[in-house]
């Protein structure tokens, strides 16, 4: 990924998680303290360097609430009666009208100008020397010093740097250090795809064997793949060929409709690949519409450290004899390459947001 995508990348996925974290107290703007918060949730090493030093989503979470209660109580207001104080859920997927502050935006356009890389780490320095001070007063209600976040990061930097040299990796180009896993949880070699895939990495603030048992509870499917509005199954995918049938979303949380096609409400998962607590992967197909493309999604598990890693990756599979025109093909590659990043990317934060 070059330093242009990838900046856009990290925009994305940090102001979804901003955002939804804005939404858990009624905020409709994200500020800088949000934007901390979607750092500590990020798989980037950022995040990695966040929750080593104690920032956890909850940590921080607590300590956000601490400052703003302190900021109140400085003008003389008890803020102990205020909705602020009582965060519910996230509800940024079924409300709108969300946009960023003054202050966050200038911290991300600064992190995506040269000679800055644009990616997580990035805006994670610009961050901590935000002048308001609040980001600083937030970390320091958890004891940790700026400084500290910026010598981890150069320590990361410098890793990769090395990495970089020895591997002829060129400037713009991803050589982030990867986040450690025990042996046990290597990603095993398989063999290459041959549809349209794409692939990412989530952080999932929940210890595996739970994240483990949520992914293989098929009940569960709508709380973090928004195609699925209900499942059938009422039993964990316990073996290999497993299956169950699933209903498409047919409405937005708003409630406007969706338009689905007929032969595409009904959807059939099929258990492919079951590594106990390492490793699953589905298979859904259309019964109502036997030419239709299928859908394979596999994820990942490994423990990190404050709590899971996953690696998903999804592809669009063209049934047998399925050839498009080569012209047609080549002209709406990027588009549906797009669209398939989108779709396990959405995926991905499904599943995080399900343990936030």
């Amino acid at each position: 990924m070059n330093r242009l995508m990838r900046a856009a990348a990290t925009s994305h996925a940090l102001s979804l998680a901003a955002m939804e974290e804005a939404s858990r107290t009624g905020d409709r703007v994200a500020e800088v303290e949000h934007l901390l918060l979607a750092l500590t949730v990020t798989e980037q090493p950022a995040g990695q360097v966040l929750r080593g030093l104690g920032a956890t989503l909850e940590a921080t979470r607590a300590a956000v609430a601490s400052q703003h209660a302190a900021q109140l109580a400085s003008l003389g207001i008890d803020g102990a009666g205020l909705e602020r104080s009582r965060p519910g859920r996230i509800v940024f997927h079924e409300t709108g009208g969300y946009s960023w502050g003054e202050r966050p935006l200038a911290v991300i356009t600064r992190a995506g100008d040269l000679p800055s890389r644009g990616d997580a780490a990035a805006v994670l320095r610009e961050l901590v020397v935000e002048p308001s001070g609040m980001v600083e007063a937030v970390l320091g209600r958890l004891g940790i010093a700026p400084h500290a976040v910026v010598s981890r990061l150069d320590e990361i930097d410098q890793v990769a740097a090395a990495a970089a040299r020895a591997t002829g990796t060129r400037d713009g180009e991803d050589s982030h250090v990867e986040p450690r896993r025990d042996a046990a949880h290597e990603p095993r070699a398989r063999a290459p795809r041959r549809g349209l895939s794409a692939a990412t990495r989530a952080f999932v603030p929940a210890p595996p064997d739970r994240v483990w048992a949520f992914l293989v509870d098929p009940s569960r499917l709508p709380d973090w793949d928004p195609g699925i509005e209900a499942c059938a199954a009422a039993h964990p995918a316990t073996g290999l060929g497993g299956v169950w049938d699933a209903q498409a979303t047919t409405a937005r949380p708003d409630g406007r409709e969706l338009r689905v096609r007929p032969e595409h409400l009904r959807r059939r998962f099929e258990v492919a690949v079951l590594d106990a607590e390492r490793a699953i992967e589905w298979r859904m197909s259309f019964p109502d519409a036997p030419s239709a493309n299928t859908r394979r999604v596999r994820i990942e598990l490994a423990p990190a450290a404050g709590g899971s890693q996953l690696e998903l990756e999804l592809e669009w599979e063209r049934p047998e004899g399925s050839r498009p025109h080569p012209l047609l093909r080549w002209a709406m590659r990027p588009i549906t390459r797009l669209a398939v990043r989108m779709q396990v990317s959405q995926l991905g934060s499904g599943i995080a947001r399900a343990f936030r």
